[in-house]
């Protein structure tokens, strides 16, 4: 969708892990542009901010407004429930912002969770660059087991065996702010990047350096060389490349490490052999050090590798949206084809992002206006996304490009994410920049896409196979209209997305005839809270939304590729949107993957097999309905559709959600039985293993076994602790395992009551972004509620965030953030009179990628004691 002036300016101050503008339009509820300045104001503004269960706070915070109780030691650990999501702060002495630790710090934040083995303990650093925090595990002895030490953002650390642990969270050096999470289990047993326990050759170190050549006269001139000042020697490598160097003192290093100091008794004898683990510790300290050189590219351990069946790269254990499509089992039979091409008509793609390397053919750009194009002239054969922010300090978007990754990003690299047709390629087609993009550059795009003329005078070697539109907005045209059905004519498939304003009112071009409109679900394949829906729907796909089902630490959004131009230069990264515009590129990739085993496909060969349910998984009544169209797209049926034409598809057993966690005062779940085939299919036995007496299972009523089946735990005897069973669902077709988790207090207590922390909200200019009052709040029974008296007739945003690390910004990464009526698409809210009930809802803010970006950034608070808070300027 082009993007409103309104939404594309919220757009430049948006973190990139939130659903971009272009995702689908934005929202007002009535009340136009800004009245002239008002009158000293009398009315009363009211809310609640409601936060997900199982959501917690560190108790021991650097903001002084906030509550405070030490976690700092093993016998004043913060017990915590599992699942769990949990924001806090640690540094140095003297680092970090001015507030209630900076003097005498607040370098370990203890806490003590039972917890069974398989679960994830991860960590996310709030600001990489400005504290290297480290994640430690120890047994309930208070052993150290594990720990995760690596100097990027994430931190992650498997659950050996199950029983109770406490969890550390260290300011290695620094200050920053972090989120903590336990709950989801690991895959592939991966973690964090530097991990004691991971397989790797202790000793041994891979180096690249900025200035190798340098480094190889220096080492022969001198001892005093960059590697030897490292205590390292070179093994191997050329002078233009990576080096595999070994330690040279591997007990110094391990002497300069925390272990070395604190859980390792080195012998006296300068000659006694380290152990294997002190060994390892030493290597990762080594590494460490490196990479805190200035003169070092990057430093990485010797790994072990192996292959894994499913894709390796670092982020994919984030894209749940992957095997909610059946997206593995796809890629067994294809990955996708270079002689596929997918169109991404957006704001261009970040053409030199290692993800997209090699993924891309030319593409082009069709923004008429310079100042809206932001690289300086018009239309011309440069694709590449210059950013759509032209605010100091703000942000980009990188719309396209995360649209892009989701549709074809390198993958099984051991880098990054993973796209869904791996092989396809991407025509970049830049169509949308400052505040949007107009209609006449959207369809030249189109025209192009699909190898017609068009203003530009040129044509693509090859049209694409299909367009992917993930925009939308304004008024439908006849014009608009022909174009479609040239391109469609012309044989692309074309995908648009629904839209964002959670409504039925028709979206352009998703509704448009020949089009395909698709709305988004959420992790738990339930309508997302913002999609659009209605008589146009034509298939669902994954768009994500807010809270951490899953319990991995992150906002279940779409994890994709993505840029951060906040200093100044554009970096690569990777990050978490939510929207119909995350949706829609699924349904591209499926549909390249259909193209990939069968490239005869047509447009019209797309619809039949959608509207007799062989690209998709029913999820409302049977037939098509106005939430998911004709359901949600299968990338397995899709591609088996694609190979067999009218052949029925196997049966096929699927479980939603993954994993049932039994948090304390959860008593019953339920979960969904499906077949995502066409064949016949029935459940022929439900068996819990071990026994396990305190967990019950109720089936639905239907003869094949398939629906709702109710989950229900009995605490009663049970001793404090974690427990874990698994329910083995048995079909003619296969077997689903899906893991139990329940946790039991001393009492039978429930959980914490979900607490953000101290929470400013703001009403804010949403023309200037500009801080107009705040109000500071604190939870009660796991709600905020929120007052502000006395404010002018006007119109306004109203957001809310906290600010552990007191540097008096809200909504960094590692903070919590939200907006009146999401965070994703803010709404305007026009005040003439007294109006209550602006409930919404807030979590906090992660980030994945070496890069690393804040979701949300608008504003800077002061808590002022005098009058109205102190309203900073937008915080760089």
């Amino acid at each position: 969708m082009s993007l409103s002036s309104r939404v594309a300016r919220l757009a430049a101050a948006a973190f990139a892990a939130t659903l971009v503008a272009a995702c689908g339009g934005g929202g007002d509820d009535g009340g136009g542009s800004p009245p002239p300045p008002p009158p000293a104001g009398t009315f009363q503004v009211s809310g609640q901010i409601r936060v997900a269960d199982n959501t917690l706070v560190d108790s021991d915070v650097n903001d002084e407004n906030a509550p405070y109780t030490a976690n700092d030691s093993f016998a004043t650990a913060q017990a915590l429930p599992n699942p769990v999501s949990l924001a806090g702060y640690v540094n140095e002495a003297g680092q970090g912002a001015s507030g209630r630790s900076r003097a005498a710090g607040d370098r370990s934040d203890f806490f003590r969770v039972d917890a069974v083995a398989g679960q994830t303990v991860s960590l996310v650093v709030g600001d990489p660059q400005a504290g290297d925090i480290d994640l430690y595990l120890y047994d309930e002895n208070q052993n150290e087991i594990e720990v995760s030490e690596d100097t990027g953002r994430f931190e992650a650390l498997t659950i050996p065996a199950t029983g109770r642990y406490y969890v550390e969270a260290y300011a290695y050096q620094g200050a920053g702010n972090y989120v903590l999470a336990v709950g989801q289990e690991a895959v592939h047993g991966q973690g964090g990047g530097l991990l004691r326990s991971a397989d790797f050759v202790p000793g041994e170190v891979i180096v690249r350096w900025r200035q190798p050549a340098q480094v190889e006269r220096a080492g022969k001139r001198s001892a005093a060389s960059p590697l030897s000042v490292h205590a390292l020697s070179k093994v191997a490598g050329p002078t233009e490349g990576a080096w595999l160097a070994k330690l040279d003192s591997p007990r110094s290093h391990l002497l300069q490490s925390r272990s070395g100091g604190r859980v390792s008794a080195l012998a006296a004898d300068r000659n006694a052999a380290l152990s294997h683990a002190e060994l390892k510790a030493a290597t990762l300290q080594a590494i460490k050090q490196l990479r805190a050189d200035p003169a070092v590219l990057s430093a990485e351990p010797n790994y072990i590798q192996r292959a894994y069946a499913t894709p390796a790269d670092q982020y994919y254990r984030l894209q749940w949206h992957y095997p909610l499509i059946n997206l593995p089992a796809a890629w067994d039979i294809t990955t996708g084809s270079n002689s596929v091409i997918v169109a991404v008509i957006d704001t261009g793609v970040l053409t030199g992002h290692p993800d997209l390397a090699g993924q891309l053919v030319p593409g082009y750009d069709f923004i008429t206006d310079p100042a809206r194009a932001n690289d300086g002239n018009g239309p011309d054969n440069d694709p590449n996304d210059p950013g759509d922010n032209t605010t100091p300090g703000g942000s980009s978007s990188f719309h396209g490009t995360h649209v892009a990754g989701t549709v074809a990003a390198s993958s099984n690299t051991t880098r990054g994410v993973a796209g869904v047709a791996w092989n396809a390629r991407i025509m970049p087609l830049r169509a949308l920049g400052v505040n949007g993009g107009t209609s006449f550059d959207i369809l030249q795009a189109v025209l192009y896409a699909a190898g017609l003329p068009n203003g530009s005078g040129t044509l693509p070697a090859r049209r694409a196979d299909i367009i992917n539109l993930s925009l939308g907005g304004g008024a439908p045209t006849q014009a608009a209209q022909e174009v479609y059905t040239q391109a469609r004519a012309a044989g692309v498939i074309i995908v648009a997305a629904a839209g964002n304003e959670s409504t039925s009112q028709l979206s352009y071009p998703a509704s448009y005839d020949g089009v395909i409109s698709v709305s988004a679900v959420s992790i738990r394949k339930t309508l997302a809270s913002y999609s659009n829906y209605g008589s146009r729907i034509d298939v669902a796909a994954p768009g994500g939304d807010s809270g951490d089902v899953n319990g991995d630490g992150y906002e279940d959004a779409v994890a994709s590729t993505i840029g951060d131009d906040r200093s100044g230069t554009i970096a690569y990264s990777y990050g978490l949107l939510s929207g119909t515009s995350m949706a829609a590129p699924h349904v591209a990739g499926v549909l390249a993957l259909m193209k990939s085993v069968n490239p005869a496909l047509t447009p019209d060969d797309i619809d039949r097999l959608l509207v007799a349910g062989r690209l998709t998984t029913e999820l409302g009544p049977g037939g098509r309905d106005d939430q998911f169209g004709h359901g949600l797209i299968d990338a397995l049926k899709a591609v088996q559709a694609a190979q067999n034409g009218t052949a029925p598809t196997p049966a096929l057993l699927v479980a939603t959600p993954g994993t049932l966690n039994f948090a304390p005062g959860i008593t019953a779940q339920t979960l969904v039985l499906t077949n995502n085939g066409t064949e016949a299919l029935n459940v022929t036995a439900v068996n819990v293993t071990p026994a396990s007496p305190w967990l019950t299972v109720t089936p639905p009523a239907a003869a094949n076994g398939l629906g709702t089946y109710t989950v229900t735990v009995n605490r009663t005897g049970l001793t404090p602790g974690a427990y874990n069973a698994s329910l083995q669902f048995v079909s003619n077709a296969n077997t689903v395992s899906m893991p139990v988790v329940l946790q039991v207090t001393a009492g039978g207590g429930a959980s914490p009551r979900p607490n953000l922390g101290e929470l400013y909200v703001q009403l804010v200019n949403p023309d200037t972004l500009a801080g107009v009052a705040q109000v500071r709040v604190r939870a009660t029974n796991g709600v905020y509620n929120y007052q502000f008296t006395n404010v002018a007739a006007g119109t306004y945003y109203v957001l809310a965030g906290s600010d552990p690390n007191n540097d008096d910004r809200i909504c960094d990464v590692g903070e919590a953030c939200g907006a009146y009526l999401t965070l994703d698409d803010p709404v305007r809210v026009t005040i003439s009179g007294s109006r209550g009930g602006l409930d919404f809802s807030a979590g906090f803010v992660t980030s994945i990628g070496a890069a690393g970006q804040d979701r949300w950034n608008p504003l800077a608070r002061n808590a002022s004691t005098t009058g109205l808070p102190r309203m900073k300027a937008p915080a760089l």
